[in-house]
C-alpha cells in the first residue's frame, strides 16, 4: 500500500499499483515495483506503515477504518478504538414497536455473540451425532437396538454441548468469551498437549 502525500498531508492511498498522473507528469504502474523508494518519495509516494496496535479480532469487535497521517517522512495506517460486540441479544423497545408493529417489545431485534456462538455449538454437536442418527431411526422403527457404546457417547456428546453453552451463557464480558477459545499447552514442550476452557466433544464410537 502507498500514498500520496502533498504539502506534508496525505492525499490518496494507493492498494495496488497504478499508472497516475502528478501535475503534468504521467508514471505508469511499474513505478511502483521498479523504483526504489527514495525514487518514490521524490514525487511524493511513500509505502504505507500499518500499525495494527488497535485492530482486534473481527469476530468480536467492530474495527474502525484507517486513517493514514505523515510525519517525519513516514505514512502510518492505524486505527482507532475497536467497539465490542454486543454479547447479548438485543431486543425491541416500546418505542420500536411504537413505530413498527411487527418489532413488537421484548422480542429480539438482533442476536449477540452469545446466541450466536452457542449455535455453532449446536450445529457442532448434531454433526458429531448424525453419524450415528440412522441407529437411532433403526430403533425407534423396532429394528435393532442401538449399541450401548453408541449411546452412552451419543449422551456424552449432548452433556458437553450443554456444558459448553453454559460457559458461554456464563461469560461475563467479552475477554472471558475470548478465553474460552484460547488453545494453552497443559503438557511439556517435548510432549505438548493443547487444551481450551471450552473443551471439546468426545468421539461417537
Amino acid at each position: 500500500m502507498w500514498a500520496l502525500v502533498e504539502d506534508n498531508a496525505v492525499t490518496k492511498v494507493f492498494t495496488r499499483p497504478k499508472a497516475l498522473t502528478l501535475g503534468d507528469n504521467q508514471y505508469p504502474a511499474n513505478i511502483f515495483s521498479l523504483w526504489s523508494s527514495s525514487e518514490l518519495e521524490a514525487i511524493g509516494i511513500y509505502e504505507v506503515v500499518i500499525d495494527n496496535t488497535n485492530l482486534k479480532n473481527q469476530e468480536y469487535y467492530i474495527n474502525t477504518n484507517q486513517t493514514f497521517d505523515f510525519a517525519d517522512g513516514t505514512v502510518t495506517a492505524s486505527y482507532g478504538t475497536a467497539t465490542a460486540k454486543n454479547l447479548d441479544d438485543t431486543l425491541y423497545t416500546a418505542d420500536d414497536e411504537a413505530e413498527n408493529a411487527n418489532n413488537v417489545e421484548g422480542t429480539v431485534a438482533a442476536y449477540g455473540l452469545k446466541h450466536n456462538h452457542k449455535q455453532v455449538i449446536n450445529s457442532q454437536a448434531a454433526g458429531s451425532l448424525q453419524p450415528t442418527d440412522w441407529m437411532v431411526v433403526r430403533a425407534a422403527e423396532g429394528g435393532t437396538a442401538v449399541p450401548s457404546s453408541i449411546t452412552t457417547s451419543r449422551a456424552a456428546v449432548r452433556t458437553k454441548a450443554n456444558e459448553m453453552c453454559t460457559a458461554i451463557d456464563d461469560a461475563s464480558d467479552m475477554d472471558a468469551l475470548i478465553a474460552l477459545y484460547e488453545y494453552t499447552n497443559t503438557g511439556t514442550e517435548e510432549s505438548p498437549v493443547f487444551t481450551r476452557p471450552l473443551g471439546e466433544f468426545p468421539e461417537v464410537s
